[in-house]
């Protein structure tokens, strides 16, 4: 039981650990354009990805403030052996975090809110989303608290396709009326759908063509002469299935048979 506790406390640790670590990285580097992290774990220490829209600001000249920041996390944070690297977002319109932050700036800068939210969702669309849901959320326009959401294209709320297709980022305006919670959310365009289905052919997937099947056209006589035969093999077979089945047969061939000739 004593393991077992160790192990859910180390867990909860490591969690933790990694949040004050985001939460440092997102106040340093915001105005280099912060995109996320990614935590590896190796035998030298922890490694960790940091995607940015502005590489040099991170790194600094010769490397001085990316050194700076890895003995600030062994310091303040307490981290053991952190080794930074920073990687270059090429799309930075696909990138809620960073969406999110430019959407914060324009809220602090006079920007209105719909004209700000408006604007995001385009700008998000442009860039080649599927769908994007930009949420604001606190004393936008007075003193009451109030949520005003900006949908454009297919999103997800909920589920296992939310967790999987849809990135999320947050920041935060301050105003003076007061703190301005920015949300925004962005379904990549490489995501599939599970509702999303697409047909192969079957020459394209190596499988043999269908059998033809033939149609043989009969006249309106031959279609009364028909009739009429079901209805004496039904009355004579006493409605056995099986003997209208065969005369229908037979009569069939014989009118194919005809055709031929």
């Amino acid at each position: 039981m004593a393991e077992q506790q160790s192990t859910i406390r180390k867990l909860i640790d490591r969690n933790v650990e990694r949040q004050l670590v985001r939460e440092f990285l997102l106040r340093e580097t915001e105005r280099a354009g912060f995109g996320g992290l990614t935590f590896t774990r190796t035998p030298e220490g922890t490694k960790i990805s940091l995607l940015a829209e502005q590489v040099g600001r991170v790194i600094g000249r010769r490397g001085k403030v990316i050194h700076e920041l890895g003995n600030r996390l062994k310091s303040d944070v307490k981290m053991e052996r952190p080794h930074l690297d920073v990687d270059e977002i090429t799309g930075p319109g696909l990138n809620a975090q960073i969406m999110a932050s430019r959407l914060a700036s324009s809220l602090e800068r006079g920007w209105f809110f719909r004209r700000a939210g408006h604007g995001t969702a385009q700008q998000i669309m442009d860039a080649g989303a599927r769908g994007c849901l930009v949420v604001l959320s606190g004393k936008i326009t007075g003193a009451r608290h109030r949520v005003e959401k900006f949908q454009q294209g297919h999103i997800k709320f909920c589920g296992e396709t939310a967790l999987e297709f849809m990135d999320t980022g947050f920041s935060t305006a301050v105003k003076k009326l007061g703190t301005i919670g920015c949300t925004v959310k962005i379904m990549r365009p490489d995501a599939k759908l599970p509702h999303e289905i697409v047909i192969t052919e079957r020459a394209d997937s190596g499988l043999p063509p269908l059998a033809k099947i033939a149609v043989i056209e009969a006249s309106d006589e031959e279609a009364e002469q028909i009739a009429s035969a079901t209805e004496e093999s039904e009355g004579d077979a006493g409605g056995d299935a099986e003997g209208v089945v065969d005369s229908v047969v037979d009569m069939m061939a014989g009118i194919e048979q005809k055709g031929e000739e």
